[in-house]
């Protein structure tokens, strides 16, 4: 399920990197790097961090879905159409993807034996260190630091999937309710507009 969950993670990322790419009218070199850093960047600092070849070096199949998706969304003029971004159905998928990656990180951290700080950094990085890559590359102000209740749910899941781990609770079960818990947060927070105060 939560590979499922990974890979419509990863398309949606991969929608969000074309887009953004062809809004700042990159080239089509430009846009593939914009694709390839949202869809894997974060999982490649991850692994990084923890001294792991990242796993997108190592499994083809992921790569093939974003190249793929690149392909399919330029073939049929994607970038020419109104943006789909807004739809439901994308929200709902990269809240998927946002969540199943913040799992993910916080999994692997975990494995290594890191302390809360360390599980909070790698769930976090996972879920929106290559959309943060993506922006300062193309010269934005990353979307993740002024758009609320976005880099807070995984913050979140981080720190629910510590205390389960700490409180020896870990199971199939147990990540499943966080995982609809943390779509489901980031759906309504998406839809009733919630944000982090501005200072």
């Amino acid at each position: 399920m939560f590979e499922l969950a990974e890979y419509i993670g990863i398309i949606a990322f991969a929608m969000s990197g074309f887009f953004a790419a062809t809004r700042a009218k990159l080239d089509f070199l430009g846009v593939l790097i914009s694709v390839f850093l949202t869809a894997f960047g974060g999982g490649i600092i991850r692994d990084i961090i923890v001294d792991k070849t990242p796993y997108t070096f190592t499994h083809t199949i992921p790569a093939v879905v974003v190249f793929s998706l690149m392909f399919l969304l330029i073939l049929f003029r994607f970038h020419k159409k109104e943006s789909i971004e807004n739809r439901s159905w994308f929200i709902i998928s990269d809240s998927i993807g946002l969540v199943s990656f913040s799992i993910t990180g916080a999994l692997i951290a975990l494995d290594h034996e890191l302390n809360i700080t360390g599980v909070l950094a790698l769930s976090f990085v996972t879920a929106v260190g290559g959309g943060i890559t993506r922006d300062v590359i193309i010269n934005e102000v990353p979307f993740v630091f002024k758009t609320g209740f976005y880099g807070t749910v995984s913050l979140l899941v981080g720190a629910v999937m510590y205390l389960l781990h700490m409180f020896h609770i870990m199971g199939f079960y147990p990540i499943a309710i966080v995982f609809v818990l943390g779509v489901v947060l980031r759906v309504v927070a998406y839809y009733k507009k919630w944000s982090i105060p501005l200072l």
